[in-house]
């Protein structure tokens, strides 16, 4: 099997941290930096999928998918990579895991080896839809389950994933309001962090 593709995804609203999540500075660095960084280091080929009005930081040299506006859907992203692919799996990583690490990333292309159609980031059983490999056959039924609407969490779980459970399940944390940049600074030694976009 050809290597997966790795994929950030990056195109919420970051309504509950103000918007442009992908800018936002975490430690003196925008915060979709840190994951493309993982990325980048255990894959060969990473790009960054955004809707069209996703607003970036500078990112030279890396390729940048734009998926449709609507609908506004957690799968469409996962979806979106798997068709731009062309037949080769994808491992996505939503931009808001600053934690997770190429040794995560490679366990989990390695278990998408075992013939499941995905393998998830999990931590005490939960697994994290958006932080996955996903081999071309899960396309039609996560882009059905879309289409009714489905959580992620529930449409991945029906793929009959294999789980990959993390060594540290801060690997799994993930920035989604103001409190959590604060938290995540401090996990990675720095008391103020600068939440403006």
């Amino acid at each position: 099997m050809p290597e997966p593709i790795g994929v950030i995804l990056a195109g919420g609203r970051g309504r509950r941290i103000g918007g442009a999540k992908a800018t936002v500075q975490l430690r003196g660095r925008p915060l979709i930096s840190y994951p493309l960084a993982a990325l980048s280091a255990a894959l060969e080929d990473v790009a960054v999928l955004v809707k069209p009005d996703t607003q970036l930081p500078s990112l030279p040299g890396v390729t940048v998918w734009v998926e449709p506006d609507v609908p506004r859907h957690p799968l469409l992203g996962i979806v979106r990579a798997l068709g731009m692919a062309e037949g080769r799996a994808v491992l996505v990583c939503a931009l808001d895991l600053p934690f997770v690490t190429p040794p995560l990333v490679r366990r989990l292309v390695d278990a998408c080896a075992g013939g499941a159609a995905a393998a998830l980031a999990c931590a005490a059983g939960e697994a994290q839809p958006l932080l996955g490999c996903y081999l071309p056959q899960a396309t039609a039924p996560l882009a059905e389950a879309m289409r009714r609407g489905e959580p992620a969490r529930e449409a991945a779980a029906a793929l009959a994933p294999t789980l990959v459970e993390v060594s540290d399940p801060q690997e799994l944390f993930n920035v989604n309001a103001p409190e959590d940049l604060l938290h995540a600074a401090a996990l990675l030694g720095e008391d103020q962090p600068n939440v403006k976009s």
